[in-house]
């Protein structure tokens, strides 16, 4: 299996607008971070993971040329609102694709994109809408997605639930703030743990900072892992010579194999 990080950045992404700090005006290019959005490939099978703003820029950074299914971690803006940007495949192969979604937020898209989801969704004379079929889960379904099994989990982030999943020795962890004791046993041992970060310092209500992400690594056992959704607080070289052994900042167009 091969995982790119196609964007590694939280909410804001980096650089933020208007701001001059030391990260968002290096010349690291792995310090330049758009929003969260992975791409797993196995057997000839692309799965993506999260369709944020910056979604079309990340998919030609990548190369990719079709995808097979989409799952979405949950119905946040910078998860969710490069959606539309899947019409290129849809329009131009002329096949329909299959989007994952927890069924607790079915409803909200569904209003939010009623153009192409809504009970009157249709194109105008000329125009085109993504052919997109949402497929609903439950929380720890096992789910056939792209010729993969996934084991999904969902995750407390404030208010809200993110969800993420294992399959085979990788397991993808974003916007979480606590890992369900129930969930352990399910990711403990994974080879690649995949995990959001925000920053050092004081705890976030809804995501893991960088201790308590390092924290959940050991707490799985997990063999490399990868922190994601990261802010403007973290430059990544730093990073790098701060975190322990076995934990890595991830970086936009990141590609490792599992």
């Amino acid at each position: 299996m091969r995982l790119t990080f196609l964007g590694t950045g939280t909410s804001f992404g980096i650089p933020v607008p208007g701001c001059r700090c030391a990260v968002c005006t290096s010349d690291d290019p792995r310090n330049r971070r758009t929003r969260h959005g992975l791409l797993l490939e196995d057997g000839g099978r692309k799965l993506l993971v999260d369709t944020p703003p910056e979604l079309r820029l990340q998919l030609v950074a990548a190369s990719v040329d079709r995808l097979d299914a989409v799952f979405i971690t949950h119905a946040h803006a910078d998860h969710v609102h490069g959606i539309d940007d899947l019409r290129a495949f849809t329009t131009r192969a002329g096949y329909r694709l299959p989007v994952f979604l927890a069924s607790e937020y079915e409803q909200e898209l569904r209003t939010r994109f009623a153009y192409f989801w809504g009970t009157d969704a249709r194109s105008s004379p000329g125009t085109t809408v993504p052919g997109l079929d949402l497929v609903t889960f439950e929380d720890r379904d096992r789910l056939e997605v792209a010729g993969m099994e996934l084991d999904v989990v969902a995750f407390p982030h404030g208010w809200f639930r993110s969800y993420g999943f294992r399959v085979g020795d990788l397991a993808v962890i974003v916007d979480a703030k606590e890992i369900p004791d129930d969930a352990v046993p399910l990711l403990r041992g994974v080879r690649v743990l995949v995990i959001n970060a925000l920053w050092y310092g004081h705890p976030h209500p809804t995501h893991f900072n960088v201790e308590e992400a390092v924290e959940v690594s050991r707490r799985l056992e997990a063999g490399t892992t990868y922190l994601t959704h990261l802010t403007h607080r973290l430059d990544h070289a730093d990073l790098e010579e701060r975190l322990p052994a076995g934990v890595k900042p991830a970086s936009d167009g990141l590609t490792i194999e599992i």
